[in-house]
């Protein structure tokens, strides 16, 4: 496997505030308390030591014993789980939609992320234990988000009425789904098919994703939580009550939105009143707080002790939005550091002041790598035509005109000709100054003309040219559609399935782990 680098800034793929996350956390130090690095850790291990209490990790295995009971389940994932009662083990995690088929491929990428993170600090730190962790997002409403994969070029998409909290919706209307993903592996005998035929199943989405991820990843002893469960709902229960009473999580993020846009930071999250959805099957409502009261579409008005009773009593339907999720996640799991794209990062900047005013421990956070795959036809096509790396993340107009510049047998520069029409326009206008200022803005008109006269030459003589190397412009269509489809970044496209079509899964798995790399910031390439 070849594996190369460059700069995320270089790219021109990613955003401001996501390089500023994975290159200048220092810059951002007030609203992440302690900026990322590997020696940072020890530091976080006495923090969540001394706030996560033996009661909490007892409560968190006996939610994870309760969730993985339906599945065979071997024995990595199993230590994995009794490492968690031990004061020396903490959690490295990371979470995503419950998208069909495992939706973009990034979605292996942070997992892979966590994984080889948690086993480059177990060598660092051999007194402590540290767990990959998966939070699955079963509570999310976002069906369209997360209802359509596409593979080979083809759009399968899974068409339901169904409502609220996706990892409730019911699966069995899937398999006609299934059947036409595997219609694209023709060999029944192949992993991809045994895959998803065997594991990809359940009576709800939440359950089928369960299923999945813990099949692709248990040799890596990853554990996956899914905090739509009773037990850890439990202890939610502190959080969605001191929300009610106080509305804390609007006043801090409020408060930090103020001080980051000051500092021209776009922010993504505008916090509500009240951050809680009330949820049942096919159901999700958030709550609004009207006046004194507490209302609910659907189910109506309640009083604030009302309100109260019913977290204590029922737990479980209530549901924190993404302001809380995090403050959730991060109260009932021994955890270190949460790991993300560089969106999902940036919103975590708002939520700081949220911690410290229920007085969790803010976690480490790190954008987890982003990767580009080269496929063996388009790494033979970039050798063919002599592109560099950087060459790759041009423009395709760009690329093609630099390539036409530099291999066109009649030897297209015009550098020369740039250097004379510069100094012929220079000459002309110091002449009219001199002989008549008023005609100055006439001869710039004229001069802007027939500036773009002669850019318009040059280009036709590089289209005259292109049509010459049609065949090899070809080629970098076809590079580009590749690694950068539609314009866009590959893994935000494409889906990780898109790489199996030999049938195999674990190589193209094992692939991905071996160029990740947790304590790189740059873009990797492989």
């Amino acid at each position: 496997m070849q594996k190369s680098k460059i700069n995320r800034i270089e790219t021109g793929l990613f955003s401001i505030i996501s390089n500023r996350l994975s290159y200048q956390q220092n810059s951002l130090q007030k609203y992440i308390e302690t900026p990322f690095s590997e020696t940072a850790f020890q530091t976080q291990i006495d923090k969540k030591k001394n706030q996560f209490t033996k009661e909490k990790r007892v409560e968190l295995v006996n939610a994870l014993e309760h969730q993985y009971k339906k599945l065979n389940v071997n024995n990595e994932v199993i230590s994995n789980i009794k490492l968690l009662e031990k004061d020396t083990t903490f959690t490295v995690t990371t979470g995503h939609q419950l998208s069909i088929f495992t939706g973009p491929i990034y979605f292996i990428y942070k997992i892979l992320h966590v994984i080889k993170l948690t086993q480059e600090l177990k060598s660092k730190n051999p007194e402590n234990d540290f767990v990959p962790l998966f939070w699955l997002a079963s509570e999310d409403h976002d069906f369209e988000e997360i209802q359509s994969v596409s593979i080979f070029g083809n759009s399968i998409k899974w068409e339901t009425d169904q409502k609220g909290p996706v990892g409730r919706f019911d699966f069995s209307s899937f398999e006609q789904i299934k059947s036409s993903f595997l219609s694209f592996f023709k060999q029944s005998e192949s992993e991809v098919y045994a895959l998803i035929d065997n594991y990809y199943k359940g009576e709800t989405l939440g359950e089928a994703t369960l299923n999945l991820v813990n099949h692709l990843f248990q040799e890596y002893g990853l554990v996956i939580v899914d905090g739509d469960n009773l037990i850890l709902k439990n202890s939610f229960k502190e959080i969605a009550k001191r929300e009610i009473t106080t509305a804390f999580s609007h006043t801090a993020v409020t408060i930090t939105n103020q001080e980051l846009e000051a500092e021209g930071v776009k922010t993504q999250v505008y916090p509500r009143e009240i951050n809680l959805f009330y949820i049942e099957d096919n159901f999700r409502e958030r709550i609004q707080l009207i006046e004194d009261e507490y209302y609910i579409e659907g189910k109506g008005t309640y009083s604030q002790v009302e309100i109260l009773q019913l977290i204590e009593d029922q737990p479980e339907k209530f549901s924190p939005n993404v302001v809380l999720r995090p403050l959730y996640q991060e109260f009932i799991l021994p955890n270190l550091c949460y790991v993300g794209g560089g969106g999902e990062m940036a919103y975590w900047l708002q939520l700081k002041g949220v911690f410290d005013s229920f007085g969790c421990v803010y976690p480490l956070i790190q954008v987890r790598n982003s990767l580009l795959h080269i496929d063996a036809s388009s790494q033979k096509k970039i050798d063919n035509l002599h592109l560099t790396i950087n060459d790759l993340f041009l423009k395709s107009n760009d690329l093609k005109k630099k390539y036409v510049l530099k291999y066109s047998s009649n030897e297209l520069n015009f550098k020369d000709i740039d250097a004379s029409v510069n100094l012929f326009s220079d000459n002309l206008k110091k002449l009219v100054y001199q002989i008549d200022i008023g005609l100055s803005s006439y001869a710039e008109a004229e001069i802007a003309r027939f500036n773009k006269q002669v850019e318009n030459i040059q280009q036709k003589l590089i289209k005259t040219e292109k049509v010459k190397h049609e065949q090899y412009l070809n080629q970098i269509d076809q590079i580009k559609e590749k690694l950068f489809p539609n314009e866009g970044v590959q893994e935000r496209k494409m889906n990780f399935f898109n790489l199996c079509a030999n049938g195999e899964v674990k190589s193209h798995i094992q692939t991905i782990y071996r160029a990740i790399d947790p304590f790189e910031n740059d873009l990797i390439i492989y």
